[in-house]
């Protein structure tokens, strides 16, 4: 079950709850906390996503805030492997790094410790995150896991809303979309 089936990508999207006009008009939000309250649907894409990450000799997950730290951390608990937030501007308690990265309106920045991997050079690494837009929240993750010394195994996200993102990710290593095409 490295990759969903039709059918079971659809039982996935039947769960998601998609709200119009939120967070402004024009927009069709995927609202994956209907997802998260399900707790078959909820087993179901863990389960999934340990499959895939099962054997790919990780060391750390690195989820990106917030959604990335429920997907990221409890599949860091299943498989054994240590978790790492990558979070917003002075949410950290302990010496960071960062990255700024452009908006639709301005610039944003995402912080993670310095010693996130520990004292392992070459740690490897899977990023996570609910959902890719414009890609750039994740491309910042993607330059401080490089600054930090670690190997990009691969980056994953629940759902691609088709706007560009993924082109701007490809770079930084393979990407897998739960929901994509």
């Amino acid at each position: 079950m490295k990759i969903l089936s039709l059918a079971q990508k659809e039982y996935l999207n039947s769960i998601i709850r998609e709200v119009a006009d939120f967070p402004k008009p024009g927009i069709l939000f995927k609202d994956i906390t209907t997802l998260l309250g399900d707790a078959k649907a909820f087993e179901f894409l863990m389960e999934h996503l340990y499959d895939r990450y099962k054997d790919k000799n990780l060391d750390y997950i690195v989820g990106i805030e917030s959604r990335g730290f429920i997907f990221g951390a409890t599949l860091a608990n299943k498989l054994g492997v240590g978790f790492v937030p990558a979070r917003k501007p002075n949410k950290l308690p302990y010496t960071t790094i960062s990255q700024k990265y452009s908006l639709e309106y301005g610039i944003d920045e995402l912080q993670m410790h310095i010693d996130a991997f520990g004292n392992k050079p070459g740690a490897n690494v899977l990023l996570i995150d609910d959902l890719i837009a414009t890609g750039g929240t994740a491309k910042a993750a993607c330059e401080m896991i490089s600054k930090l010394g670690a190997n990009l195994i691969e980056l994953a996200f629940i759902i691609d809303i088709g706007i560009g993102g993924i082109q701007e990710l490809e770079s930084y290593g393979p990407i897998y979309v739960v929901l994509g095409d």
